[in-house]
């Protein structure tokens, strides 16, 4: 499988890289800082949930999950360890080269908005809650909560973006799902139940009572007013 999707890439003009090991990940990683990484939950030494893991306390690079399993729970997992896309073997090369068209031109808008950032016509920060509060800085693209620096994976910062942009306004599921993950996207309500859940965790002082992402129940999901138009 390594062999045949690091040829058929290849043939398609990526540039592309396979290992074998979690040491090998992470050098090449580093080394040749890939714009997507696509991970099979199957390693030799390694759990790739573990991995995975391991990858999102230093790196936000988007990653397409390969599995064999199905089961709703390890998707679950993947998604709330990071994971961007979850794919199940077996699948079609076309499939695969679809989703990791999408992953990116994803990075690439979330790139592109960031350089952006400086245009009038939008704010360059969210706040809500004063210095302790939830700040989103789109300038620089950082996001802080509870005063404390906060690292969030590309599809996360995206969602938290879009609500922030829309800040006040209820955004539907499905305006959500098509803004975060495309027209053509794969990702269904629970896929957005666990990003929401996911961001919740990272930002909300206590989850279980979100004050900076909230719903509206069966309709679709809203932050906050800001505290200021313009920083």
């Amino acid at each position: 499988m390594r062999a045949f999707l690091l040829a058929q890439l290849k043939a398609r003009g990526f540039q592309a890289q396979a290992v074998l090991d979690r040491d090998q990940a992470i050098d090449q990683t580093v080394l040749f800082q890939p714009h997507l990484v696509l991970l099979d939950l199957t390693l030799p030494d390694l759990d790739g949930l573990t991995f995975l893991r391991q990858l999102r306390e230093w790196s936000s690079i988007p990653v397409i999950v390969l599995s064999e399993h199905d089961e709703e729970p390890i998707k679950i997992k993947a998604f709330d360890l990071g994971a961007d896309d979850y794919v199940t073997k077996p699948f079609s090369l076309n499939e695969l080269l679809a989703r990791v068209g999408v992953a990116l031109r994803h990075a690439y808008e979330t790139t592109r908005l960031r350089n952006a950032a400086g245009n009038d016509m939008q704010p360059s920060s969210y706040r809500c809650g004063g210095e302790n509060g939830l700040i989103v800085d789109f300038a620089h693209r950082v996001v802080r909560s509870g005063g404390q620096i906060v690292h969030l994976t590309p599809t996360e910062y995206d969602l938290l973006c879009e609500l922030t942009h829309n800040a006040g306004k209820v955004l539907t599921h499905r305006e959500l799902l098509q803004r975060v993950w495309g027209p053509d996207n794969n990702a269904d309500h629970s896929s957005l139940r666990t990003f929401i859940r996911h961001l919740r965790r990272k930002l909300e002082p206590l989850p279980a009572q979100p004050r900076f992402l909230l719903n509206e129940l069966g309709v679709g999901y809203f932050v906050p007013a800001s505290d200021v138009d313009e920083i």
